[in-house]
């Protein structure tokens, strides 16, 4: 695994398939912690974490980078026996990740986000997403690391 996590290359491979639309937001997450951390995590990862964008398939609900994030902070995190209680620590990251989205965006909710763009399809909706996802990608790493040292 790898702790030397460069920043801006992590946020430009979490934007690489992003921009041009072969990955969604909680995809391009996920497909930038694995890369740049260098974990042994299959593509089942990104097809879990598939029905996430646009608030849980279209229905407005949380955002899909910070279900993107709090799935890696889970994997890292989570628990993999019954009654592990690490996973006391993976609630208390992934309320860390919430609060921070929340205090840079305003809400957690996809629908918040992107209702005053009108269409989804804007590139003013996209230029705000790109925005989301650079900074949730980074925040989890930094997360991520703090926990690890």
């Amino acid at each position: 695994m790898n702790t030397n996590i460069n920043f801006e290359q992590l946020e430009k491979d979490a934007l690489e398939y992003f921009t041009v639309g072969k990955l969604a937001c909680s995809e391009s997450v996920i497909y930038a912690i694995r890369k740049n951390f260098e974990i042994d995590l299959s593509d089942d990862a990104i097809a879990m974490s598939g029905g996430f964008p646009w608030g849980l398939g279209g229905a407005g609900c949380i955002c899909g980078a910070l279900a993107g994030g709090t799935m890696m902070i889970g994997y890292f995190f989570g628990r993999r026996e019954p009654g592990d209680p690490i996973i006391q620590k993976c609630f208390k990251l992934t309320n860390e990740l919430h609060d921070a989205f929340k205090a840079e965006f305003g809400a957690a909710c996809c629908r918040s986000q992107i209702t005053k763009y009108g269409d989804r399809n804007s590139p003013e909706r996209k230029c705000h997403c790109v925005e989301i996802v650079k900074f949730t990608v980074k925040k989890t790493a930094e997360i991520i690391l703090a926990e690890l040292e």
